[in-house]
C-alpha cells in the first residue's frame, strides 16, 4: 500500500468486481486497494501522454501557421513537380 494514502468508498461494476478480485487471487496484486491504485496510474499516465502530445500538436500547428503558405497553383506545381520526378527516376 502507498505510504501517503487515504480512504475512499469507490462503486465499480460487478464485471470489474469479478475481474479485480481474480487478478488477486492470481497474486497479481496483493488487494483490491492495490488493483484499484493501479488502474488510477494507468488513467493519470494516459491523461499526462494525452495532454504531452495535445501540447505538442498545439506547439507544431502554432508553427507551421508561422511559416510559409502556398497558393493552391503552387502547391499543385509542386506535387506535379514530385510526381514528374518521381515518374523520371522510376523510369516511367
Amino acid at each position: 500500500m502507498i505510504a501517503d494514502s487515504v480512504k475512499a468508498s469507490v462503486s465499480i461494476s460487478v464485471q470489474q468486481d469479478s475481474f479485480a478480485r481474480k487478478l488477486v487471487e492470481e497474486g497479481r496484486y496483493a488487494d483490491l486497494s492495490e488493483v484499484v491504485q493501479r488502474g488510477l496510474e494507468l488513467v493519470r499516465e494516459e491523461t499526462e501522454m494525452k495532454d504531452d502530445n495535445r501540447e505538442k500538436l498545439r506547439a507544431l500547428l502554432e508553427s507551421r501557421m508561422r511559416g510559409e503558405f502556398l497558393t493552391v497553383g503552387e502547391s499543385d506545381a509542386q506535387i506535379a513537380a514530385m510526381i514528374a520526378k518521381k515518374r523520371a527516376a522510376l523510369g516511367l
